[in-house]
């Protein structure tokens, strides 16, 4: 892991081949996820369940970079229980993209967004409120998350409001921000534990050996 490709030297996971479950079908064809986008964030879901890295085991989170700001691309999932919990706006970097985030780093003061696998930490009461942070595993594509200080918190611009005034939605510095109204919700659904995918066309899907270098 650790490096990203353009779109037109992405091969997909064994996984993509495999016939689709009714609830799959589901969250691609009614929810909106893209296909890759659940293909390749449930087999890093399934990598970390194996190997007993998620405390909060029920729930994955997808942010889904393929869609446009103004459009609902972040997803809530119980997998156990097959249901979808929030499906609502999510916020990209300032220099990722203005409307679609095409642009990534994982460098510090980049103010850009950073893709791949994250599992969910501890929350705490920083200058935008109730926040949570994140840890990025994909070792030289989101380990700096910490340094960075990436984490997920509400933002008044992201909201319909903003949307119907600029057509997309603001930016952040680098953070996964949410609606203000709903952040509370999404981060006691996720924290302490659960498995973030923040997916691209662009990133290559997740192996057996890539987990044995994550941090």
């Amino acid at each position: 892991m650790g490096m990203y490709l353009p779109k037109e030297h992405y091969t997909a996971n064994e996984a993509m081949q495999e016939e689709l479950s009714d609830w799959k079908k589901v969250l691609i064809d009614s929810v909106g996820i893209s296909e890759p986008a659940l293909h390749l964030s449930l087999n890093a879901y399934h990598l970390l369940l194996s190997e007993n890295r998620l405390q909060n085991d029920s729930i994955l989170t997808i942010i889904d970079f393929s869609k446009p700001s103004a459009q609902k691309r972040l997803f809530v999932l119980d997998v156990k229980n097959e249901k979808v919990l929030i499906n609502t706006w999510v916020a990209h970097g300032m220099q990722s993209g203005m409307v679609v985030a095409n642009s990534f780093s994982n460098n510090r003061h980049s103010n850009k967004s950073s893709l791949g696998l994250y599992v969910t930490g501890a929350t705490y009461m920083g200058k935008h409120g109730y926040s949570l942070r994140i840890e990025g595993l994909s070792k030289g594509l989101n380990d700096n998350a910490e340094k960075r200080a990436v984490v997920i918190h509400g933002a008044d611009y992201v909201s319909t409001d903003f949307i119907e005034k600029h057509g997309r939605l603001g930016r952040s510095f680098g953070c996964p921000a949410v609606p203000v109204e709903e952040s509370t919700e999404i981060i006691d659904l996720i924290k302490n534990g659960s498995c973030l995918y923040i997916y691209h066309p662009s990133l290559i899907p997740i192996s057996e050996s890539d987990l044995e270098k994550l941090n």
